[in-house]
C-alpha cells in the first residue's frame, strides 16, 4: 500500500512512500493572500491526484498538531487554515487518515529527545540519493513527511 505522509502548515510537505521508499515528494503549495501564506488547496489536490492510482489503495499519515503556549492568534489562526485545507482535500478524495502526533512517530523513529536537525539526519541516511534532504529547510519538512510516512509501516 502506497502512503502518504504530511507535514502541515505552510512551509510543510508531502511525501508519498511506496515499499518504504519516497517516490513522489512537493513542499506544501501555498498562495499568497494579502500579506498571509496560505496553502493553496487547488494546487494540494492537484499534487494528491497525481499520486493516485486506480488499482493501489493510498493512505494518508498527517501530523496530528495543536496550539502551543505563546503562539500568536493570527499564526495559530493560518496553522489552523492550513490543517484544515489538507483535511478537506484528503476527505474529498476519500484516503483514509491517520493522525500521528509528532511524539508517536518521533518515538518510533528512535528521535525522542532529539534535536530538530535529527529527523534530516535520519531521512538522509535512510535515503541516501534523495538529494532534496540536503537542503535544510525544505530537507527539514521532506524528512519529517516521510518519517510520518513510515510510521504507517
Amino acid at each position: 500500500m502506497r502512503k502518504l505522509g504530511v507535514d502541515p502548515g505552510a512551509s510543510g510537505a508531502i511525501v508519498l512512500l511506496e515499499d518504504g521508499k519516497p517516490i513522489e515528494w512537493a513542499m506544501m503549495p501555498t498562495m499568497k493572500i494579502g500579506t498571509t501564506t496560505r496553502v493553496n488547496a487547488v494546487a494540494l489536490a492537484a499534487i494528491i491526484r497525481s499520486y493516485m492510482k486506480q488499482d493501489e489503495p493510498l493512505i494518508a499519515f498527517v501530523e496530528q498538531v495543536h496550539a502551543m503556549p505563546k503562539q500568536g492568534v493570527s499564526s495559530m489562526f493560518s496553522f489552523g487554515h492550513s490543517c484544515g485545507v489538507i483535511a478537506g482535500v484528503l476527505g474529498a478524495f476519500e484516503i483514509p487518515v491517520t493522525y500521528v502526533t509528532p511524539q508517536m512517530w518521533k518515538m518510533r523513529a528512535h528521535l525522542t529527545n532529539k534535536d530538530k536537525d535529527a529527523a534530516r539526519s535520519l531521512a538522509i541516511q535512510m535515503w541516501p540519493h534523495w538529494r532534496e534532504l540536503d537542503k535544510k529547510g525544505q530537507g527539514q519538512a521532506l524528512a519529517d513527511a516521510a518519517l510520518i510516512a513510515r510510521y504507517g509501516l
